[in-house]
């Protein structure tokens, strides 16, 4: 018997693999970025040979991380018939820049209009000073604690805003009057005496809770105004001026310091130490 027809069979299978195997995408983005940088290159060498020295001196401007708005160079001859679109004529020179401040600039004040803003800002400072020593901000105040807390104040474009308000259990006027309780004259007083250290005109200004409509005696006009009065007289006998009263007025319910129209924080005064011109 032939050794070799017991031998095993040895079958060997060779694996092809076709098209050298899978290398990944790398080289699109690679090959990607060269042709955006090749196109910006043309592009630049366009444009460098498209402009003048002053266009081009305008772009590297407005491309500067470093300047805002230049002011002396930029644009170009098209329909702005000059070089800069920020210039203040249409047909500026080139070079010229602008007269006129810019946003973020400092405006150039003339002497009355710088002197008017000093004059502002005095009267600012002054108000600001006399709503310090009111409610005793850095020390004491002139006040009492217990008159105090009816108090809020707040710096308004119209002026120094002084708003006394009912508190609950702790109104500022008899109920349904105009009657000032102790502690309103206390106030009053006191505002009369500080506000002889400024000469700002002064306004008063009533306000009321609204009522139900059910009620058939609901004067709140008159009696807004009738409050507002009051305050006048306790304003005047603490030392005011009458001539500085400037006006005086009762909104009845119609302005509301809160959301709910009924709340007794809607029961106030306003004094308002106005602003010139106000």
């Amino acid at each position: 018997m032939d050794a070799r027809s017991n031998a095993p069979i040895i079958i060997k299978r060779k694996k092809v693999v076709a098209g050298g195997g899978h290398h990944g995408g790398a080289w699109k983005v690679a090959y990607a970025d060269f042709v955006t940088a090749m196109m910006a290159f043309f592009m630049l060498m366009w444009l460098l040979n498209a402009t003048t020295e002053q266009q081009r001196k305008g772009l590297a401007d407005y491309f500067a991380p470093t300047i805002a708005i230049n002011r002396v160079s930029g644009g170009g001859s098209g329909a702005f018939g000059g070089d800069n679109i920020f210039t203040q004529q249409i047909l500026a020179q080139s070079g010229t820049g602008i007269n006129q401040p810019t946003i973020g600039a400092n405006p150039v004040l003339s002497e009355s209009d710088a002197a008017g803003e000093a004059a502002m800002a005095a009267q600012v400072a002054a108000l600001r000073d006399l709503e310090a020593v009111l409610m005793g901000v850095g020390g004491e105040s002139m006040l009492s604690d217990r008159a105090l807390r009816h108090i809020v104040t707040r710096l308004t474009d119209e002026g120094l805003v002084i708003e006394l308000f009912d508190l609950p259990g702790a109104s500022l006027f008899e109920a349904n009057s105009a009657t000032p309780r102790p502690v309103t004259r206390e106030i009053g007083a006191i505002l009369g005496r500080l506000f002889q250290s400024v000469s700002n005109p002064i306004a008063i200004k009533g306000h009321l809770r609204a009522k139900s409509v059910l009620q058939l005696d609901n004067p709140l006009w008159e009696l807004s105004t009738g409050r507002a009065a009051q305050m006048r007289i306790i304003l005047e006998d603490g030392g005011l001026n009458p001539g500085r009263i400037a006006r005086l007025t009762g909104a009845g319910d119609r302005v509301p310091a809160v959301a709910d129209p009924t709340a007794m924080r809607n029961n106030r005064v306003e004094v308002v130490l106005l602003r010139s011109g106000r």
